[in-house]
């Protein structure tokens, strides 16, 4: 085997950037720095360790891989404190190979039924096996009890404040209801798919999902070429501003047969978007008023100091509004247009000024393959 072969196997198991790995180290480091001073203050037992060592493996799954469904709250708290009660059990056992075994099994088996698979809780229940003198039950309490949730507390404010990572995630029962996914792979699919494999993947759904999202954009670009939003966007966009009268904002959109229109400030940075529904939306409807005597009354200008109802375009108006950079491959319009259906997106430049705008027939156009019909035209 020559050199090249063996220095192949040296794969970096993390994707991680440098400036990454190195938030990580000081993560780890503060927490169980932490973790170690706060315990030993704590004074509980003095005779026991003030760390269990299985915490440096944690404090891995914790800052590294935080995503991970092994490092979730219940993984940690319920994988750590139900190893250490078996580890403990298993002491009564005389021999200490079978007791040693018998800690790592029914640990294991513990947290597959209980949902709490956590690595170093399997390396917490052999502690008490070999340690010189077996601990007692207090050995769930201190250390581990009071390291594990010292530790989780160090996890969600260290992942959260310095590494910029969601933790812990949120279960999918409390997650917002989210529209109907139109294209691409759904979360539904990996979940059959996963559930197809019969094996264990250390990586969460909405990782999964990402990954998968990115590849299918990353392959719809090299089929279809480097064709951006300032290649299919129309440049002469017709604009209100925030103080613009609801009035002359109508009459703009009826003579220029417009159902979108960006709203910028004084710099032509977009500050949100008017349509059709945004005027109707304040229109209250009763029994003796038609909707068009409702409609004019709304658009008309209250001419009196004081109103009861919107005047400005500011007030109707659609904020935030999604915009999208004119450097963009018209990729990252699809799941904007087809998942959140948004009809129109503004562009902007790199100064964040708006310099046009993308409909959904421009981008239908940009995706039909003129090639592809041709070849099927042939063919039939």
């Amino acid at each position: 085997m020559t050199i090249k072969q063996l220095i192949s196997f040296i794969n970096d198991p993390v994707n991680l950037s440098g400036k990454a790995k190195l938030l990580a180290v000081l993560a780890s480091f503060m927490a169980v720095l932490v973790v170690a001073w706060l315990t030993r203050i704590s004074d509980i037992h003095a005779t026991a360790p003030i760390l269990v060592a299985s915490m440096g493996a944690s404090t891995v799954l914790l800052f590294i891989v935080p995503s991970s469904p092994l490092s979730q709250p219940w993984s940690l708290l319920g994988g750590q404190i139900i190893s250490a009660v078996i580890g403990v059990s298993c002491t009564h056992i005389n021999n200490t190979v079978l007791a040693a075994a018998a800690a790592v099994s029914f640990s294991i088996f513990g947290m597959l039924v209980l949902r709490c698979l956590h690595p170093p809780g399997a390396a917490t229940a052999l502690a008490p096996v070999v340690a010189v003198t077996p601990p007692d039950y207090s050995f769930v309490l201190f250390p581990v009890a009071i390291n594990v949730l010292i530790m989780l507390a160090m996890a969600i404010m260290l992942n959260r404040w310095l590494l910029g990572n969601l933790y812990p995630l949120l279960p999918e029962s409390s997650k917002p209801n989210e529209p109907e996914q139109l294209v691409g792979i759904s979360d539904n699919d990996l979940k059959h798919a996963l559930k197809n494999m019969d094996t264990f993947m250390d990586v969460s759904l909405e990782d999964l999902s990402r990954l998968l999202t990115d590849a299918e954009k990353n392959s719809f670009k090299r089929f279809k070429g480097n064709i951006t939003c300032a290649d299919i966007m129309v440049k002469n966009v017709s604009t209100v501003e925030y103080g613009t009268e609801v009035e002359d904002a109508w009459k703009m959109m009826l003579q220029e047969k417009l159902k979108a229109m960006p709203v910028i400030d004084r710099s032509r940075r977009v500050i949100g978007i008017i349509t059709w529904a945004d005027f109707f939306k304040f229109i209250n409807l009763n029994t003796y008023q038609s909707i068009q005597e409702s409609f004019r009354a709304f658009i008309r200008r209250t001419p009196d100091i004081s109103t009861n109802k919107p005047e400005a375009v500011g007030h109707i108006m659609t904020a935030p509004v999604a915009v999208m950079s004119e450097t963009s491959h018209i990729a990252e319009l699809i799941p904007l247009m087809s998942q959140q259906c948004i009809r129109q997106i503004p562009i902007v430049n790199h100064e964040q000024r708006l310099v046009g705008m993308v409909y959904q027939n421009h981008l239908i156009a940009a995706l039909y393959d003129e090639q592809l019909a041709s070849v099927v035209k042939a063919q039939s």
